[in-house]
């Protein structure tokens, strides 16, 4: 698990990872210039201790190097969720944390992106977010994949999707 960036660490990966291409030192010390002063050196220290540590690739070019990053700021900050949530003693707990910590546009882009995992063959039909596969009555709020339900728009089981690797359920 790659650990938090550092402040200056994390300057220079922002740039690398805004620029989306090799990049010098040069080029990553004149843009921090315009926030701060700082060295050659310190900026090229960082960009080697950025490359130990896996975070960029880099290619001889003359006498200096090209920095590319080896992942995206979307991976990083997924690999920093995932570790904080695995040392937790009650990942359920930390979830429901978390989800009550978003705003109703991170909320959103959550259940997007839940939707994007699951794929095509397992998204579930749209419905409203206070509902949103829980069941009233007496099944104790289970969770339902919504295919088993009167308002289900089909295609996501092996007999309505024959190209579909799941069974009934669609799960």
């Amino acid at each position: 698990m790659p650990r938090p960036l550092g402040e200056l660490e994390d300057a220079v990966m922002t740039r690398v990872w805004k620029w989306n291409r090799p990049v010098t030192v040069r080029e990553v010390l004149e843009d921090l210039q315009q926030e701060r002063s700082i060295a050659y050196t310190t900026v090229m220290t960082v960009m080697d201790n950025l490359h130990q540590k896996g975070w960029v690739r880099r290619e001889a070019e003359g006498r200096a190097y090209r920095y590319e990053a080896v992942s995206t700021r979307a991976a990083y900050a997924a690999a920093l969720m995932n570790e904080a949530w695995s040392q937790s003693d009650n990942p359920a707990a930390a979830l429901v944390a978390f989800f009550g910590m978003m705003s109703e546009e991170q909320r959103t882009a959550l259940r997007d992106a839940v939707r994007i995992a699951q794929g095509p063959e397992s998204a579930e039909p749209p419905q409203p977010p206070d509902t949103r596969g829980v069941t009233g009555g007496d099944s104790g709020g289970t969770y339902t994949s919504g295919t088993d339900t009167d308002s289900h728009t089909g295609g996501d089981t092996a007999e309505e999707n024959p190209g579909s690797a799941q069974g009934p359920g669609g799960r």
